[in-house]
C-alpha cells in the first residue's frame, strides 16, 4: 500500500526559503487543473494496481496498514479514512478539521489497539472495534 500524489501535466512544486531557514514546498498549478492524491494498492506479484481510493486533494502524509486488513490515511482536505485493505472500500471517514500531513501510527494498551494521527494542531486517537 502506498499513498501517492498524482500531479496533472502542468503542476510543479515551488521551492522557497522560509524565514526560519527551512524549505517549504508549495504546489502550483497551470491550466487551472486541480491536484489530487490517492491511496493505491499494488499486487506484490505483478506490481499492477489492484485498487485506488481518491482522497480529493494533494496528500503529503503516509498510510498505515493493520493486521486487521485495514488501511488508514488522510489528506490536506482534513479527512482521515479507513479502507478495506483487500478492496479499497471505504469503511470509515472522519473530518479532523485540519490538514492530515502526518503518517498515522498504531499502539496497544492492555490488549486494545489504537490509531493516532496528527491533523492541524491536534492529535486524534481512535480505538479499533473489538
Amino acid at each position: 500500500m502506498a499513498i501517492e500524489g498524482q500531479f496533472p501535466q502542468g503542476l510543479g512544486i515551488n521551492r522557497r526559503q522560509t524565514t526560519m531557514g527551512s524549505v517549504a514546498l508549495e504546489p502550483f498549478l497551470n491550466n487551472d487543473e486541480e491536484a489530487w492524491g490517492v491511496i493505491r494498492a499494488y499486487s506484490p506479484d505483478t506490481l499492477d494496481p489492484v485498487w485506488e481510493f481518491p482522497l480529493g486533494n494533494i496528500t503529503w502524509g503516509g498510510v498505515l496498514s493493520t493486521d486487521g486488513d485495514l488501511v488508514f490515511g488522510g489528506g490536506k482536505d482534513g479527512y482521515f479514512v479507513a479502507l478495506d485493505a483487500n478492496t479499497g472500500e471505504l469503511k470509515w471517514k472522519a473530518s479532523l478539521g485540519g490538514q492530515v500531513n502526518a503518517a498515522p501510527m498504531t499502539y496497544a494498551v492492555n490488549g486494545k489497539q489504537y490509531i493516532a494521527i496528527a491533523a492541524g494542531s491536534s492529535l486524534f486517537t481512535f480505538a479499533l472495534s473489538d
